[in-house]
């Protein structure tokens, strides 16, 4: 291979998978092809659900089936190759194959969070201004707020592809993860990574910023929830939450395992988490939204009950 100081000396790189040994990422495996067609039927359903029922055409779930789009996309971007690797006994992916999938996991992750912190926004102006809330939350506002998740999830995954993309990489190939992340990728490189690093925790803060925004959210709504005199009502406002924060908890738990860690910790051992936040989180989504949100286990059973009828 022909060396040169602007370009990757390294046209291919092995995924350790999971643990790097063999007998646990047999299991693994097996984990794999259970859980990523529930993944797929499961948000395919909401999707499906959602679309099919006028009921269900208004901006909190608009955002949930953006969120279970995301979840299906995540999941087919790593979970396949995983699964396409064990089946032909292969451990390789090609460069440009790994900063494609690094590009898509960075951008579908903040896409994620952001659609995430829409939809605190919507529920803590649906909780705390009810009577102004088809005025704030219009059509208009909620088609902003989709497509800028998506579009500042895409730069920021951009900006990191290209960083990456730029350094050099002439000795070990092996990847430890089971799928291409900035992380492990920016030890294997030889070129100095500090600007990267540095570029990387800036990523972290536009990563938060959903977070904040979720946090601030949910004081609008449990301080609007304290002023509610009935019971009743406020049983209400929480069931239109609990999902939600159900979602959120075990999302931004299994990021914060994942990522919120020193750059030199053992990123074998951190991959379990990893699994968590790639593959187990967009499996339950589906079923915390249709298990915990009466419209959505309505409109769920509207949709059998055509298919059944057709």
């Amino acid at each position: 291979m022909k060396e040169d100081n602007n370009q990757s000396s390294i046209f291919s790189f092995i995924l350790l998978g999971v643990s790097g040994q063999q007998e646990q990422d047999d299991f693994f495996f097996i984990l794999f092809l259970f859980i990523f067609p529930i993944t797929l039927i499961g948000n395919l359903l909401i999707i499906l659900a959602i679309c099919s029922d006028i009921r269900l055409h208004n901006p909190m779930y608009c955002f949930l089936a953006n969120l279970s789009f995301v979840d299906i996309f995540l999941s087919s971007v790593t979970i396949t190759k995983v699964i396409a690797n064990h089946l032909l006994s292969t451990k390789t992916i090609s460069f440009g194959g790994c900063l494609t999938q690094m590009y898509f996991t960075i951008a579908l992750g903040n896409t994620d969070s952001y659609i995430l912190a829409a939809m605190a926004y919507d529920r803590a102006v649906a909780i705390s201004f009810p009577l102004c809330y088809t005025m704030i939350i219009s059509s208009r506002t909620c088609i902003i707020l989709g497509l800028g998740s998506w579009v500042v999830g895409n730069v920021n995954a951009l900006l990191h592809t290209l960083l990456t993309a730029s350094l050099s990489f002439c000795g070990n190939q092996e990847v430890a993860n089971f799928y291409c992340d900035i992380v492990p990728l920016l030890k294997l490189s030889c070129s100095d990574t500090h600007f990267n690093v540095k570029m990387m925790y800036l990523g972290v803060g536009v990563f938060s910023v959903p977070l904040l925004c979720i946090i601030v959210s949910y004081v609008y709504v449990f301080s609007a929830v304290l002023r509610i005199p009935s019971t009743k009502g406020v049983r209400k406002a929480f069931s239109t939450c609990g999902a939600h924060l159900t979602v959120v908890s075990l999302y931004y738990g299994t990021v914060m395992g994942t990522y919120f860690r020193p750059l030199t910790s053992d990123s074998l051992k951190d991959a379990v988490m990893t699994v968590m936040y790639i593959a187990v989180t967009p499996m339950l989504n589906p079923f915390i939204y249709s298990l915990r949100n009466r419209d959505m286990k309505a409109a769920l059973g509207r949709l059998f009950g055509k298919e059944i009828s057709t």
